[in-house]
């Protein structure tokens, strides 16, 4: 009896084992969304040499690759186009002379990566209408994945989380702006539509850049990458346990939940980040920029489109409602813009100045959907820019302020039917006194009796301002100032 035991045991390793051999990353996994009309890789590991078909359903014939000298094997098969309305379930089954391994219900949509820090993490149970939108969010059209927190010194190929069809159980924990992101894409588009979630609360920007990217840019090594490597917390073991600090720390979260998905076909990103690195200005935009390059580099589909929010008006628990050090960081924060292929969405009208975590989300997913549908899927009808400053008009008693036109090609208005709020004048002095607005068509003109001779303009160019200028298509005005004077020394 004793024997047999032991041979069953043995047996039952063996197969273990045996069972092993051939893996699939596990970012593929069945319930995904495959990004149409692109190459779409197929990547895991089997021992050296192996050979390994690939074998989508809608291929007609199966795609045979072998395993490298690394145990490693990627196969790249053509998707076709999504087409409107069509919600077909596919299979992809990759399989060695000994095993396979079959990917079920999967979709064939538009696949986009949500990442930021907490405010893109604030999830839909935590919203202003979760009541409301929770409860209605059946879509199993939509597919969500979450990735796991981790650290790591070295680049990591695979990453926890579970692909699963949205519903209001899955969707509860999931990212808000990504899911409102989603499902306005889903509702104009009538394609399925997959949300990879993968970031965390109070990380800074530099944690998303590549080491060597970091060490290659004098500057960003000299402010972000440098510091760190001095300093003891560099030679610590990494564990996955999350610290406010660690996630703070240069390329760290890049390798542990960024790199895992560079051979996953996807359509772009979307970002929600900047109050960890509020302090900072030009290094900030920099940075930014980089990281945008580098997630385009690694993961080698083009220019990939990269749309982002701004940071909600906040007071940092200082009430002077002159302050404009989180205006001029914002400033920074517009610059990222300057490139290609990238576009900020405004939040400062529904922001909540004592709240860091504003709960009305579903506007700022909203305007990333109509930014996306605009500028990558070619939809020109769908507004997506609120008004933007192009110049201003110095009279005597009066200032007039003009918009770029194709941003307020319906006019401007407020959305509490007031007057604008928010707006500055000064004069040579550089000192700022608020000034009554009122609209004029597609302008504004302002008036201050306190400013004899106007030479400049801000608006919103505060630290807490809840604004309510738009224009007729319901899209906020972006923050602005008519001067390049220099940002003041921080009080002491």
């Amino acid at each position: 009896m004793k024997q047999i035991q032991i041979i069953l045991a043995l047996c039952c390793l063996t197969f273990s084992a045996y069972a092993q051999k051939l893996k699939l990353s596990p970012v593929l996994q069945n319930n995904m969304v495959v990004q149409q009309n692109q190459p779409f890789k197929v990547w895991g590991q089997a021992p050296a040499g192996t050979v390994i078909s690939i074998q989508a359903d809608w291929q007609a014939a199966p795609l045979s690759v072998a395993a490298n000298a690394e145990n490693r094997f990627v196969g790249i098969i053509p998707v076709p186009v999504a087409r409107k309305g069509d919600f077909s379930k596919h299979q992809i089954t990759v399989s060695t002379p000994d095993e396979k391994r079959v990917l079920d219900n999967l979709l064939i949509g538009e696949t986009w990566i949500c990442s930021g820090q907490s405010n893109m993490q604030f999830s839909m149970h935590e919203t202003l209408d979760s009541a409301r939108e929770v409860p209605a969010a059946n879509y199993p059209q939509i597919r969500l994945f979450s990735g796991s927190l981790n650290f790591s010194n070295e680049p990591l190929d695979s990453i926890q989380g579970t692909w699963q069809e949205c519903t209001p159980a899955t969707v509860y924990k999931f990212s808000a702006v990504g899911y409102h992101f989603g499902r306005e894409l889903f509702a104009k588009l009538n394609v399925p539509i997959g949300l990879v979630f993968t970031g965390i609360g109070a990380l800074a920007a530099q944690a998303y850049v590549p080491r060597e990217v970091l060490a290659a840019d004098t500057m960003l090594n000299r402010v972000y990458l440098q510091p760190y490597l001095d300093s003891p917390k560099s030679k610590e073991k990494m564990d996955g346990g999350f610290t406010f600090e660690k996630v703070t720390r240069p390329f760290l979260l890049y390798n542990a939940v960024i790199h895992p998905f560079i051979n996953l076909s996807v359509k772009g990103f979307i970002w929600y980040q900047g109050e960890s690195n509020r302090g900072e200005r030009e290094s900030y935009t920099r940075l930014t920029q980089t990281m945008i390059q580098s997630w385009r580099a690694a993961f080698g589909q083009g220019n990939l489109p990269f749309y982002y929010v701004q940071v909600a008006p906040f007071w940092y628990d200082k009430p002077d409602s002159t302050l404009a050090d989180y205006a001029f960081f914002r400033e920074a924060q517009e610059r990222v813009s300057d490139l290609g292929n990238t576009e900020m969405v405004v939040t400062m009208d529904v922001g909540e100045s004592r709240d860091l975590h504003p709960k009305n989300k579903k506007p700022i997913g909203l305007r990333l959907a109509k930014t996306a549908l605009n500028r990558t899927y070619g939809l020109l009808d769908e507004a997506y820019q609120g008004p933007k400053f192009d110049y201003a008009e110095y009279g005597s008693k009066e200032v007039k302020v003009y918009f770029r036109p194709e941003t307020v090609l319906k006019g401007l208005e407020t959305n509490n039917a007031k007057a604008p709020e928010h707006f500055f004048i000064a004069g040579a002095d550089q000192k700022f006194y608020p000034a009554t607005a009122k609209i004029e068509g597609k302008h504004l003109v302002l008036t201050s009796s306190k400013v004899k001779k106007p030479v400049a303009v801000r608006y919103a160019f505060t630290n807490f301002p809840v604004t309510n200028l738009q224009n007729k298509d319901g899209l906020p005005a972006l923050q602005f100032r008519s001067d390049n004077w220099p940002e003041p020394a921080p009080a002491k």
